[in-house]
């Protein structure tokens, strides 16, 4: 699915804060339709809103004095920052560049079709690694690329960190950043993982094909 601000969704991008009402749309939406377990996967930004998402919604914490109703059975993060600001690459300072100016929102909306909020992080919400360690026991699996040039190494580990022993992470030497720096076999391998962490397990990698209408996937973009 498209997270507000994206491709065909409404509203406008608050990078992981708001978008944990928009991934919990769509995990009610698969339990209306009657599918059993629902794994959320969420790639980069859409990392960072399955994980706070799963945590919020396990803790019936208030976000913006509103409550998220439908927690996941488990999650997947992939190219996910562990806190916010982060200045410390290239393509993020253009990033902040982008959405701190109103030249930048203006170029953001034209050229990517992107819509930025020019109020997101008012306040500033609790970031990934802050809500993370509430997730457990719920199954997660934290995927992050060696090539990764928005965000180092830094952030899976201190995701894992915080995570505690419910969390695997998978740091792959030739993945690069999110959907377009996947490398051969990657989706395969996650594909493949599916099937354990919605029985709720950490177990090998397998090729497992669940039942129809077993479980869903709600990806974030």
């Amino acid at each position: 699915m498209d997270l507000r601000g994206h491709g065909r969704s409404s509203g406008s991008c608050t990078f992981g804060d708001r978008e944990v009402f928009d991934v919990d749309a769509g995990v009610g939406e698969a339990r209306r339709l009657g599918y059993q377990r629902v794994i959320t996967i969420g790639w980069s930004m859409g990392g960072a809103a399955v994980l706070r998402h799963a945590g919020l919604a396990k803790n019936r914490t208030l976000s913006h004095e509103l409550r998220v109703h439908h927690p996941p059975d488990a999650v997947i993060s992939v190219s996910a920052t562990s806190r916010w600001f982060v200045r410390d690459t290239a393509p993020m300072r253009r990033i902040h560049w982008l959405a701190e100016h109103a030249t930048g929102r203006m170029v953001t909306r034209g050229a990517l079709r992107v819509r930025i909020d020019p109020g997101a992080f008012v306040p500033i919400p609790a970031s990934p690694v802050e809500v993370v360690g509430t997730i457990a026991p719920m199954p997660l699996l934290i995927v992050h690329g060696h090539r990764d040039r928005y965000f180092t190494l830094e952030h899976p580990r201190a995701l894992a960190a915080a995570a505690g022993e419910s969390a695997q992470m998978w740091l792959v030497p030739e993945f690069g950043h999110a959907e377009a720096g996947v490398c051969p076999g990657l989706l395969d391998r996650i594909g493949a993982h599916l099937a354990s962490l919605a029985a709720g397990g950490a177990g090998p990698v397998e090729a497992v094909t669940p039942a129809p209408r077993g479980g869903a996937v709600v990806e974030a973009r």
